[in-house]
């Protein structure tokens, strides 16, 4: 993601990070550019290009390093209702140290760049996703879930309920919310058993 060249100094590029995510906390991603990023951070633009190829590398690599290991951390209780809410919890993190309306407007201008959305998937979507992964695999394991649960779709629902009230926020997700949706899914929705042929 970033060029090589001269030693680094870690003070730069700690502080044009640490200025990045404050830019798109006040101004947001489409008007943050890399003239105030630099006058922030105390550098200039080129040396900010030294380090990273483009806006969207550096924004990747500055939300990636606010977001670290521990966000993305599942917990392992044993208790299946207290893990499936600790999953659903990892996607609300996520949401909560990115800058509102930041992933959205990032994505698309990452999308038409094959290199640039691996980039994003990998930083931004990839690890809390694995991690919830990881905890319905344990779940199962333990006979806490069904053994033919599509584990992929199991994630999926979890995380849809963060991305959808994350996006129009008209619910909360607050963890009164979280632990009704994760009893939701656990008893299912239907009143009766149904037959997949109607």
């Amino acid at each position: 993601m970033e060029r090589t060249g001269r030693p680094r100094d870690p003070l730069i590029d700690d502080a044009v990070r640490d200025a990045t995510v404050e830019l798109l906390t006040q101004v947001g991603y489409a008007r943050l550019t890399l003239e105030e990023v630099a006058r922030r951070a105390g550098t200039t633009k080129p040396a900010i290009y030294r380090r990273w190829r483009t806006r969207q590398h550096l924004v990747l690599d500055a939300l990636g390093r606010r977001l670290g290991t521990n966000t993305t951390r599942v917990p392992d209780s044993g208790c299946v209702i207290c893990d499936l809410i600790g999953g659903i919890t990892v996607f609300v993190t996520v949401f909560r140290r990115v800058p509102p309306g930041v992933l959205g407007a990032l994505l698309t201008d990452c999308t038409g760049q094959p290199g640039l959305r691996t980039a994003f998937m990998r930083t931004l979507f990839e690890p809390a996703r694995n991690a919830v992964g990881e905890m319905v695999d344990r779940a199962k394991a333990r006979g806490d879930l069904r053994a033919d649960l599509d584990r992929d779709l199991a994630v999926d629902l979890l995380g849809a309920l963060v991305h959808y009230r994350a996006l129009f926020a008209h619910a909360s997700t607050d963890s009164e919310s979280v632990t009704s949706a994760v009893m939701t899914l656990l008893r299912g929705m239907a009143a009766r058993k149904l037959d997949h042929a109607h």
